[in-house]
């Protein structure tokens, strides 16, 4: 049974920025992020920053920061 939960998203980020999650859950990323879940998921797939365990996908923020860097912009 799925369900869909409350993201307090300032929560999450101050969390983040702290450094006390290294992992998150693909809806929480994609909050993170500011992105849609199925973005967040083939961006987070393509950098290799995936694990699977069991039936969850969790992802490394780390691995995101440093792949989110190619997309920069000089402006």
């Amino acid at each position: 049974m799925a369900y869909k939960r409350e993201l307090d998203i300032e929560k999450l980020e101050k969390i983040v920025k702290t450094k006390g999650k290294k992992f998150v859950s693909l809806a929480e990323g994609a909050a993170v992020y500011s992105m849609g879940l199925h973005t967040f998921r083939e961006m987070a797939k393509d950098a290799g920053a995936t694990y699977r365990i069991k039936r969850r996908v969790l992802v490394n923020l780390e691995e995101m920061d440093k792949y989110m860097e190619l997309f920069r912009e000089g402006i």
